[in-house]
């Protein structure tokens, strides 16, 4: 039976904060559990991250919101957000999570996200929800949204670190489970 937890997953950049939180899913996928919400995933070139696709995890629906491609008055770094593609996909695919999911999944709280003012909305009405939540955080950022999180009574902050990163998924669904860990 899995509880009301919400657990906030943070790292450094490249930490694998996502690779924690897809392990979850994975370890989560044969339970009854309806799982819904969006997931970032890296465009990668060669070494370097060129971008990213943001997918609805309920529908598969997939676009590239950030690129070096992209040019956008919205800019963290070199990569351009297309902040009209991720509320198609993300913050549509939190508010099918919020209605229709037994768990909620947002990969990730971070710099590009929050420029988005439906995103930043959506997510808090994603925490007032009593449903369990498994949400990936930037790790310094001063943004308010992060820093309201991290002050919540309700969210569980674990960092992913080298050492950790393949124990903490398990770690997570024991959580969830309503273990003391």
């Amino acid at each position: 039976m899995i509880t009301d937890v919400k657990i906030g997953i943070t790292g450094i950049p490249g930490s694998g904060k996502t690779y924690t939180l897809l392990r979850v899913l994975e370890m989560l996928q044969d339970t009854e559990y309806k799982i819904g919400g969006m997931v970032n995933e890296p465009i990668v070139d060669g070494r370097h991250k060129t971008g990213f696709t943001v997918r609805n995890l309920l529908t598969g629906e997939k676009e590239v919101f950030a690129s070096t491609e992209i040019e956008s008055r919205t800019m963290v770094g070199k990569i351009g957000v297309d902040l009209e593609k991720l509320d198609a996909v993300g913050v549509k695919a939190i508010e099918q999570a919020i209605e229709e999911c037994d768990i909620i999944v947002i990969d990730e709280i971070g710099k590009m996200e929050v420029e988005s003012e439906a995103f930043v909305e959506v997510v808090k009405k994603a925490l007032d929800a009593e449903k369990p939540m498994i949400i990936t955080l930037h790790k310094k950022s001063r943004n308010p949204l992060l820093q309201d999180i991290r002050r919540r009574d309700d969210v569980r902050i674990l960092e992913v670190t080298p050492t950790n990163r393949n124990i903490l998924p398990y770690k997570i669904v024991r959580l969830m489970n309503g273990e003391n860990v």
